[in-house]
């Protein structure tokens, strides 16, 4: 009995297996051994080794005026296809591989190690290099990708008067505007003279909040840098100079004083200057007035004795 419903079990796992080879098509390809698993990825990867680009590089650019600008197109798995630039607005083809196309010796390409990079090199940026660049490989179809560049001539501003002049144990507040949007401005850097502003050097040891010197950046309409100074020292005086990644600089000269508000003493002065002459010249006007009475009266006086 027992040997009769082991043999009826073992029939049953045969037509089940023989159903399952027969659902599965891939059933056999498992049971390869591993040598012909590696050959048939290798066929696969020779089917797919097709140039593609690397998505991870800057695709949007920004330069200032003046400075050298690089547009970087990386390209893998090229083989013995061939990278252009080409500039979107007038379809120019300013390289193809290492070589360039215009007489505008501005555009170069600079060749990097790996070779998988090329990158468009343009000196001394100008307004009208702005726009859109496109890297092609020379496949069928060709294969491109976009490059935004944005040249801008931007300028910092710290509002306010040139000359500040504040109270020794004031406070002191200068703020850097820098507005060309919406492009990619950096950032702003504070300095006093030469020497680069940094907070946890020009704080006290012993940090306490608020902190003496703090600096904030905002980004709106435009990018902000405002610099604070608690308590102002005579040693906080100097030439002041914000600097952005993108633009030109803007300074002002920072006078701490202990005392009378140097401008306001100018204005007592010219006040007291003022006075002084106006006193003068009435003091004139009453003696030229008294001279000719004299002498008038001098005369008459004369006449009737004579």
């Amino acid at each position: 009995m027992q040997l009769h419903i082991w043999g009826i079990l073992l029939l049953m796992n045969i037509n089940l297996n023989i159903m399952n080879a027969k659902m599965d098509p891939y059933h056999a390809y498992r049971n390869l051994d591993t040598n012909s698993l590696h050959d048939s990825n290798t066929i696969n990867q020779n089917f797919s080794s097709q140039p593609f680009f690397d998505f991870s590089v800057a695709r949007n650019v920004t330069t200032r005026v003046g400075q050298t600008a690089f547009l970087s197109c990386r390209v893998e798995q090229l083989g013995d296809k061939l990278v252009s630039w080409i500039r979107k607005r007038d379809l120019h083809i300013l390289s193809a591989g290492l070589s360039t196309y215009t007489s505008d010796e501005r555009f170069q390409i600079v060749e990097y190690e790996p070779s998988e990079n090329w990158t468009l090199q343009i000196k001394f940026a100008q307004l009208r290099d702005s726009g859109i660049y496109e890297c092609q490989v020379s496949t069928e179809p060709k294969m491109s990708l976009a490059y935004r560049l944005n040249v801008v001539e931007a300028k910092a501003i710290i509002l306010g008067q040139s000359d500040l002049y504040v109270k020794m144990g004031s406070k002191v507040i200068l703020t850097c505007v820098i507005s060309q949007g919406p492009h990619d401005l950096g950032t702003i850097v504070w300095y006093r003279g030469s020497m680069r502003i940094n907070q946890t050097q020009l704080n006290d040891l012993a940090l306490s909040y608020p902190l003496r010197v703090s600096i904030d950046v905002k980004w709106t309409e435009a990018l902000t840098s405002r610099l604070k100074i608690l308590n102002a020292r005579l040693s906080d005086s100097g030439n002041y100079s914000c600097v952005p990644t993108m633009g030109e600089s803007s300074s002002v000269m920072v006078h701490v004083i202990n005392g009378e508000h140097p401008q306001a003493m100018q204005k007592s002065d010219s006040f007291k200057t003022q006075c002084m002459n106006e006193y003068i010249t009435i003091v004139v006007a009453l003696l030229a007035t008294l001279v000719m009475r004299l002498t008038s009266h001098c005369k008459d006086t004369l006449e009737i004795v004579m």
